[in-house]
């Protein structure tokens, strides 16, 4: 059976038990709570029903219910305590039956979530998954639209992750938590009984074994530091008892500090200029996930031979093989956090664009409801991700849609992850409290202002290249010479001039086209690099010259 995905969906808590579901599922769409006695149809698990990789190719309505039905057998000798089944993600509501005992529900279509499965597991099994996808705004729900259209896009509904078992002894790691400097590591094991915990370090002079005893600083002889250039991972084992898991860690802080007068990101003590691009994750053929698991690594590849070492993950989260990639490839990260609430044109987009970018508290008005579950969403989010060590810098509001409380939830992030950036409005309606100064500019040029704050252009560009007649983005070019004498002219006159005053980052808007926005550096299906590497590289090799 083809299964899409069936790598091990969790690199950084890695257990030998492990069986990958995916696959083709009996699939029905009802208006009825109740499942189907018959499927007459069939999807491809893990894509969205609105993809085409899918085999379905179909939009799901407000009202509607989607039933996933598949049978598996479990390996002889598969059973040694417990078995958890897991599930990627579902957008937005499911609910989950094995053997016709329900295991429990899930709200929010981004975050995983799991359900212990024992009591219900056997020998051949059943497994029925109801899904419905409201696009309730109350949810996070990023760019998604039924009347998608320009910076709008598909829905994709239901199951869009893996789904898996794994079987656990009684007592087992549910999560690991570490935090790293430029000589140490500090491993926490949290665990849901009383069991002796070691970590074995693979480290160049031969594995480093130590006990745990809570939270453990562990110093790392003659340590590596990691970087985009170099990033270097140290591979480990942690042990609970009988239970194992296979994780890794690295070694980097990232700050912000004055160089020379000058507010500046700070990479393990040095400076850093985030020469980025917009990635909004999405894909022509199976829309929330590429149409295989080597679709990460061939975009990181891709961002870095032409000279980029970041990616601002734009309003979405991504599975985690995205993120081990950026971390075994050495792509930066900056995570935005799913926006959720009413977006408004006039009031979050055009007024701010032609520069009123202050509103009282009032203007940016929000229900209980929604403010509750964005920051739900938020912890959950720093949970899911916080080992991460490609991911350097979070936003939690872009361009004011849903913001709210904007000071206090710096604050709360803060608590929750100290060791990171926060960009707390990337664009407009400026908090009091951030990290850096962060602006968007599309339709003028950009002159740089210095700051108290380290400043950061986390949106500009936009430029395509593409002869349809139905297109968005910010500015077009019928051929190749045109459109890289802009790039380099945007670059050259507006980037460059800014990095030695104080400009500390700049996201190129976008990795790829997605649907009408046609102003990637790469055609929607990545089959049509639209740039010559040797530009952007010149590009890069100038910046690099500018910061030094």
């Amino acid at each position: 059976m083809n299964q899409p995905f069936s790598a091990y969906p969790r690199p950084q808590c890695k257990r030998n038990s492990y069986l990958c579901l995916n696959g083709l599922w009996d699939f029905a769409v009802t208006r009825s709570d109740e499942a189907p006695e018959t499927y007459t149809e069939q999807i491809l698990v893990p894509f969205p029903p609105e993809s085409s990789a899918s085999g379905q190719n179909r939009r799901i309505e407000a009202d509607e219910r989607m039933f996933y039905r598949t049978t598996f057998a479990l390996p002889t000798g598969f059973v040694e305590g417990r078995v958890l089944l897991h599930f990627g993600a579902v957008d937005q509501e499911a609910t989950v039956y094995l053997n016709g005992r329900e295991l429990g529900r899930h709200f929010g279509g981004y975050l995983p979530f799991c359900f212990d499965a024992t009591d219900a597991i056997e020998p051949i099994n059943t497994l029925v998954v109801r899904a419905v996808d409201r696009l309730d705004h109350a949810y996070p729900w990023g760019k998604q639209k039924r009347d998608n259209g320009g910076m709008w896009y598909t829905p994709f509904s239901g199951i869009w992750q893996t789904v898996w078992l794994e079987s656990v002894p009684n007592e087992y790691i549910t999560d690991l938590e570490m935090e790293s400097d430029l000589e140490s590591v500090t491993l926490s094991v949290h665990a849901n009984g009383e069991g002796e915990e070691t970590v074995s370090i693979e480290t160049e002079q031969g594995l480093l074994s130590v006990p745990l005893h809570g939270k453990t600083r562990i110093p790392i002889p003659n340590p590596k530091l990691w970087t985009p250039e170099t990033p270097h991972l140290y591979r480990m084992t942690v042990t609970h008892g009988t239970d194992k898991v296979e994780s890794y860690f690295a070694l980097r802080t990232v700050r912000t500090g004055e160089v020379d007068g000058i507010p500046r990101l700070l990479l393990n003590g040095k400076p850093l200029f985030l020469h980025a691009l917009l990635d909004q994750g999405y894909w022509e053929e199976g829309i929330a996930l590429p149409p295989d698991q080597g679709g990460y690594e061939r975009d990181i590849l891709f961002a870095k031979s032409l000279g980029f070492q970041t990616l601002r993950k734009h309003i979405r989260i991504e599975p985690m093989l995205f993120y081990e990639a950026c971390d075994r490839l050495g792509m930066l990260v900056l995570q935005d956090f799913v926006n959720n609430g009413t977006y408004h044109f006039f009031r979050d987009t055009a007024l701010p664009t032609v520069g009123i970018q202050r509103w009282p508290n009032g203007w940016l008005r929000r229900t209980d409801r929604e403010k509750a579950e964005f920051e739900r969403s938020l912890a959950e989010t720093v949970q899911h991700l916080k080992n991460t060590p490609s991911l350097i810098y979070w936003t939690i509001f872009n361009e004011g849609w849903g913001q709210f409380d904007a000071d206090r939830l710096y604050e709360r992030l803060k608590e929750l992850d100290a060791s990171r950036i926060i960009d707390t409005a990337s664009g407009w309606f400026v908090p009091h409290k951030s990290d850096v100064k962060s602006i968007h500019v599309y339709f003028r040029p950009y002159r740089f202002r210095r700051h108290t704050l380290p400043v950061v252009l986390s949106e500009f560009g936009g430029y395509g290249m593409s002869d349809s007649e139905k297109q968005y983005g910010y500015r077009f070019f019928r051929n190749r010479e045109d459109y890289e004498a802009a790039l380099w002219k945007l670059y050259e006159q507006q980037i460059l001039p800014a990095i030695p005053k104080g400009l500390c980052g700049a996201v190129y808007t976008q990795l790829s086209d997605v649907e009408e926005e046609r102003n990637g550096l790469t055609s929607y299906d990545r089959k049509r690099p639209k740039v010559d590497a040797s530009l952007f590289l010149r590009i890069r090799a100038a910046i690099d010259g500018a910061l030094s």
